[in-house]
């Protein structure tokens, strides 16, 4: 039995994210699995690097699963994108070794929000790019950026703090947070060892909050220590969020 890695982009938009869910709306990976089943003609489990919620979208999410069938990977992945919607495609597959695992290898994550600044919103973005319209201060929101670098228990950026990983283990690094400024508005990039859930939406509210003014940088340290969620401000909506890189 062989051990293969996707590497899976989509637009999020119209799923329930990447995981089986209860609902009307189908997930990535039951589209993935589904299709991958019909083109190697047997059962088999996909297994992801992790969760993106509903609406989120990925432009590098990975995947492995294992087959005893030999295949051309070129020939497979034309038939798993000809299977697949529009809006879901595998740009690789390649074999790895029996012990290598999607999620518990990763070294770490990067993920992309995306602000839109602009007073107007751009109907071609809209799907892409959270509009803010309130007046930010990039100034203040690096320096809030930058308290939050390093390790620290992250609890308060966390939603559901008793489930999960977030009960298990909310310690996180933050090696990155970048604010980089692009046409209509700026881009949050980050990367850590791992993120909790919706912690990038949650740091991303807190990070507008700072440079809108209505939190001080010196906040962050506050927020952090109590380890409470209802400390730190509102969670973006999905729509805005990528997950661009797994790193292994």
């Amino acid at each position: 039995m062989a051990r293969h890695k996707l590497t899976i982009s989509y637009d999020g938009t119209a799923y329930c994210g990447w995981q089986v869910q209860s609902g009307e709306k189908p997930s990535i990976q039951s589209l993935v699995q589904n299709a991958l089943q019909t083109a190697l003609r047997h059962t088999l489990d996909l297994t992801g690097s992790g969760r993106t919620d509903a609406g989120v979208h990925a432009r590098g999410q990975t995947a492995h699963f294992d087959s005893d069938v030999d295949f051309d990977p070129n020939k497979l992945r034309l038939s798993l994108n000809g299977l697949l919607p529009s809006d879901v495609r595998i740009f690789d597959i390649e074999s790895v070794a029996s012990n290598f695992h999607a999620r518990y290898s990763a070294q770490s994550k990067i993920y992309h929000y995306h602000l839109h600044l602009d007073r107007v919103s751009n109907p071609f973005s809209r799907l892409y790019r959270h509009q803010v319209y309130k007046r930010l201060s990039l100034p203040l929101m690096t320096s809030a950026a930058q308290r939050l670098l390093g390790t620290h228990d992250f609890t308060s950026f966390a939603n559901e703090p008793q489930r999960g990983s977030v009960a298990h283990d909310p310690i996180r690094t933050l090696s990155r947070l970048d604010i980089v400024e692009q046409e209509g508005g700026v881009r949050l990039e980050y990367e850590a060892d791992g993120f909790l859930y919706k912690m990038v939406r949650n740091l991303t509210g807190t990070l507008i909050e700072a440079g809108a003014g209505r939190i001080s940088p010196s906040d962050i340290d506050k927020i952090l220590a109590a380890k409470d969620r209802r400390k730190a401000p509102a969670t973006t909506p999905p729509h805005g969020l990528f997950l661009m890189k797994v790193i292994y």
